[in-house]
């Protein structure tokens, strides 16, 4: 259902706290099981916005860039990687109603604004999707030291290089989106949080400790059309 799109992530942030994988796996679909690292369940934050986007196939043109928050979480299915959404907070109500339609993830309209100052990345966004709980995640963020590649660490590589996500349809069955991109360039990041309920609103304590940051400047990315989960090999 759908079409392949081809888009821009811009000015990322992850951030990624460890959890119990029990509290993670009674929030998921029974077909999915949670991809522990080092012991861990992990819940990440990831703030960022979507330039150019379009349908694959076609030149990209300029446009309004669309923010977009996105809390989630890591996730196997018959051994296959991928990411679990909980909740994708955006600032388009036509890109909101379309993802909700055409690839059952819970999108939710949301007030947002990033703006640029040099390095520092400074992001707002207030979720105000009608009967939702309301949802606050303001922060400035950016690199704090030298570029890696994602393969050489194997956390980031973990928290970071997926390449497909799972929701549930409305139906119950479970389905899968594939995307394509390069590698992650990343840098250790650091970012100064003012409000947070993003947790909260999504039915989650806010996990204790300082989380893992990240910070990329983007990718490009092609994004394939959600299909239908049937087990074995796809």
């Amino acid at each position: 259902m759908g079409i392949p799109l081809a888009m821009g992530w811009r000015h990322l942030l992850f951030e990624n706290w460890r959890v119990d994988p029990d509290v993670i796996a009674e929030r998921l679909p029974e077909t999915l099981t949670v991809d522990a690292y080092d012991g861990s369940g992990w819940l990440s934050i990831v703030p960022y916005t979507n330039v150019a986007v379009r349908p694959q196939g076609l030149p990209a043109a300029v446009g309004q860039p669309l923010p977009e928050l996105n809390l989630r979480t890591y996730v196997t299915c018959d051994g296959e990687p991928g990411i679990y959404f909980f909740s994708l907070d955006a600032q388009g109500i036509a890109g909101v109603l379309g993802a909700r339609v055409t690839q059952h993830l819970p999108y939710y309209y949301a007030r947002i604004s990033l703006e640029g100052d040099g390095d520092r990345i400074r992001f707002d966004s207030r979720r105000r999707h009608p009967g939702a709980r309301p949802a606050h995640y303001a922060a400035t963020y950016g690199p704090s030291g030298e570029a890696f590649d994602s393969s050489a660490d194997p956390q980031a590589q973990f928290l970071t290089e997926r390449y497909r996500f799972y929701t549930e349809g409305s139906d119950g069955t479970l389905r899968y989106t594939d995307v394509d991109h390069e590698p992650w360039t990343l840098y250790p990041a650091e970012a100064e949080t003012e409000t947070n309920t993003l947790f909260r609103a999504d039915g989650f304590e806010h996990p204790d400790g300082e989380p893992v940051r990240y910070y990329s400047p983007g990718v490009d990315v092609t994004a394939g059309t959600s299909s239908r989960w049937t087990g074995g090999t796809q």
